[in-house]
């Protein structure tokens, strides 16, 4: 766990920085240049910092021990800052386009930028490869979702100036004014996109969804190959940060002792420990053969597995 928040501070710090120096040089940029797409960028950018922000501040958080109040651990904290990081990029990009549409209603004129917005935009594109890069390495290293949607948000904001650099080009080179103010707006709807697409990855996992088919599936098999283990059934897999927490109900000899029946349990649990990466905890329910519970409502059986 140390060297996992080590590394997601690590990966926090290089996007503050990072990101920081690139949202100031734009921002400046664009207002000298007299380009709203440059300043727009630089308002991508600065999200990018807050967001960076965020998963700092989470990686303390997610270190501390459990305790009587959280006895899952404080895992959850990152996933509910990747929904918040999420809602800043959306207001971001809300703020944004109601700046250029406002401009568009009280109809002033855009002027055509210099060529200085250009120089500033080829240099982000190449600070956002090296970000994004880095972003996308320490977040795989770490398996963190967080540190990932940050990675997958820089390489939006590549394709993001890369737009502004052909906008920027056509606008000076066609002497068309016009074309900047609409590439304003085609940005701050790609940051909502954006946010919303984070938002509705980080749903699925406070909603205990999104699990794939394989890790049910490798339970399964785990429970079929234990001597002794059978009817894998009410199985409930939850993911808080990068652990899996995993529940399962499986069926033994109805005479067998309870120690007998405990090392079977224990068999489970470490079968599905070798198969399944990051597992945090596991509860294995022991039921006799044949048992039926009216209640069991919870759950997939193999039969759910195949629907997913």
């Amino acid at each position: 766990m140390a060297e996992r928040v080590a590394t997601i501070k690590l990966a926090s710090w290089i996007g503050i920085t990072g990101n920081a120096l690139l949202a100031l040089l734009k921002i400046i940029a664009g207002l000298i240049s007299g380009s709203l797409a440059v300043v727009a960028d630089g308002i991508d950018s600065a999200t990018d910092v807050l967001g960076s922000v965020v998963t700092l501040f989470t990686a303390v958080i997610i270190n501390q021990p459990p305790d009587p109040e959280h006895p899952f651990g404080h895992s959850r904290a990152e996933t509910l800052a990747t929904a918040i990081l999420a809602f800043i990029i959306f207001f971001a990009g809300a703020q944004l386009m109601m700046t250029t549409v406002g401009n568009f209603m009280k109809g002033e004129t855009p002027t055509i930028p210099s060529i200085l917005g250009v120089y500033v935009i080829i240099i982000s594109i190449v600070g956002k490869m090296l970000l994004a890069i880095s972003q996308y390495y320490l977040g795989k290293k770490a398996s963190s979702p967080m540190i990932i949607a940050n990675a997958k948000n820089m390489q939006n904001d590549i394709l993001v100036s890369t737009g502004v650099l052909a906008g920027l080009g056509f606008t000076i080179y066609f002497k068309l004014p016009i074309l900047d103010p609409i590439i304003a707006t085609i940005i701050s709807i790609l940051i909502m996109k954006t946010a919303v697409q984070v938002y509705m990855d980080t749903n699925r996992e406070l909603m205990g969804g999104g699990i794939s088919a394989e890790i049910y599936n490798h339970i399964n098999n785990v429970v079929r190959e234990t001597r002794g283990a059978a009817n894998p059934h009410r199985m409930r897999v939850r993911k808080m940060g990068e652990y899996y927490f995993i529940d399962i109900d499986i069926e033994v000899e109805e005479h067998l002792q309870v120690k007998e029946a405990h090392a079977i349990a224990v068999a489970v649990e470490d079968g599905i420990r070798k198969r399944i990466p990051n597992v945090y905890d596991i509860m294995v329910h022991i039921e006799p053969e044949g048992n039926l519970e009216e209640m069991e409502k919870f759950g997939l059986s193999p039969d759910d597995v195949d629907k997913l």
